[in-house]
């Protein structure tokens, strides 16, 4: 008998007419099974969202950044940040143990620029006191780095997150990195053997202090960023019912200005910040202590903010730039203009969420609170800015105004989550709601049409 019969039995698989037999058409379907399982395997190798542990996570990395940040600016307003003259990092994340130890370290400090510049009376006790504020510095951002390296691999090894999200928490790895290495870069740059000439000024050079300061706050956001999003995800998918129609309000076309406004201003908050950077590296905060006014007038005079004193070259051709960035006059203007810019853009954008009757009428609720605690950020923001300025940078008002700072760039990228939905998210949130939606109607069809209804009992 050939293989393929018309003859069919229990054991034997027809096709088209003819028989398979079951020994071929097992290994076949075996084969196809084996095929999908490792597509399948390889498709879900990481879920489809996020473990909510990792959320937490995130948001716990980003307060600990967010007072790393406000620790780093107490070391630099206290002048600490030149106490360590190396960089070991390992050896040097155990401090001085004993008595010779700490003869050495401040051996290391003594011949520093900024001793012979400006502590040549310093003890060994007040070395102490600058060396322990830098040195919980360092460590403090070792530890950043470990607590988040260390529960990455774990959580993408045992695919609690999406791979999309392990290749953004790698970047933050690395981000990690890269700020430790800025961060003795920027030390460097006031140990450097010119700062010994005579009318010196031993510090940091302010732009690597602002590299330093960005990259932190950079850090700070994606942490932040992801962590909220992953908890909207999570919220999202819990009820899609409800959140499709909360995507729908928050996506109307009526709100794109408001959306785009959102994204243009929180670039505007994080430059203005970066502009302080400048204003704390050149102690530019020290001069014109006074608001609104500049000496005899809004700004002061053109030829002292565009000093030729600060050109390095003949022709002058860096004029503008070199002064805008170096001179302290200029660059104290400079953040004056961009936090009154900042000032009035938020105020603007919240008339204009306020007093539009149609934007006003489709702000959803979470965009509305977004937008009042925004409001209220700017305002203490200013305060503390023109507090720290009339009060000479009193350490308190310029340590909270820096904390402000990063304040408000958490409440505008807050606002910019609770009115950007990314496409990806909204299309989740309509295929949960296409399935429960069919998975209700095929309940319903095997239930017959007579489910729920209570026939009269005829005696």
């Amino acid at each position: 008998m050939s293989a393929f019969t018309k003859i069919s039995t229990a054991d034997d698989t027809t096709c088209e007419g003819y028989r398979v037999p079951s020994g071929i058409q097992n290994a076949s379907t075996s084969n196809h099974t084996s095929i999908g399982v490792r597509k399948t395997a390889k498709a879900s190798s990481f879920p489809e969202t996020n473990s909510q542990s990792v959320a937490y996570w995130l948001l716990g990395s980003a307060a600990s950044v967010f007072g790393l940040v406000i620790f780093g600016g107490l070391t630099r307003l206290t002048e600490s940040g030149l106490s360590i003259t190396e960089w070991r990092p390992v050896a040097g994340s155990l401090p001085p143990m004993n008595q010779d130890m700490w003869e050495s370290e401040f051996a290391l400090y003594r011949a520093s620029p900024e001793f012979k510049q400006l502590n040549s009376r310093m003890g060994l006790e007040e070395f102490k006191q600058i060396y322990w504020m830098e040195w919980i510095h360092r460590v403090w951002g070792r530890v950043v780095g470990v607590t988040f390296l260390v529960p990455t691999a774990y959580f993408v090894i045992r695919r609690r997150v999406t791979g999309k999200m392990a290749l953004k928490l790698t970047g933050i790895c690395s981000l990690i990195g890269f700020q430790g290495f800025l961060g003795w870069w920027m030390v460097k740059s006031g140990l450097k053997d010119d700062l010994f000439a005579p009318g010196a000024h031993p510090r940091v050079s302010q732009y690597r202090l602002t590299a330093h300061l960005g990259t932190a706050f950079v850090c700070y956001l994606a942490m932040f960023w992801n962590g909220i999003s992953i908890l909207r995800e999570n919220r999202f998918l819990a009820d899609p019912e409800k959140a499709q129609q909360l995507v729908n309000a928050t996506t109307h076309p009526g709100l794109r200005v408001f959306r785009r406004s959102v994204a243009g201003l929180l670039a505007l908050v994080f430059v203005t910040a970066m502009s302080g950077g400048l204003v704390a590296g050149l102690d530019a905060g020290l001069i014109y202590n006074e608001f609104p006014y500049m000496g005899l007038g809004l700004t002061p005079p053109k030829k002292e903010l565009f000093d030729p004193f600060y050109s390095h070259v003949p022709d002058q051709s860096d004029l503008w730039w070199r002064n805008m960035l170096e001179n302290p006059s200029l660059v104290q203007l400079d953040h004056r203009i961009l936090a009154t810019s900042t000032f009035t853009a938020v105020m603007g954008l919240w008339a204009y969420t306020r007093f539009n009757p149609r934007v006003r009428a489709l702000m959803t609720g979470p965009a509305k609170r977004g937008m009042h605690g925004v409001v209220g950020l700017v305002w203490m923001q200013v305060a503390l800015g023109i507090s720290t300025l009339l009060y000479l940078v009193p350490l308190p008002v310029a340590s909270a105004h820096q904390a402000g700072a990063l304040a408000l760039l958490t409440g505008t990228i807050a606002l910019g989550n609770r009115i950007w939905i990314p496409r990806a998210l909204t299309a989740k949130i309509a295929q949960r709601v296409a399935l429960a939606r069919s998975g209700g109607a095929r309940t319903a069809r095997k239930m017959g049409p007579t489910h729920g209804v209570v026939h009269p009992v005829v005696a």
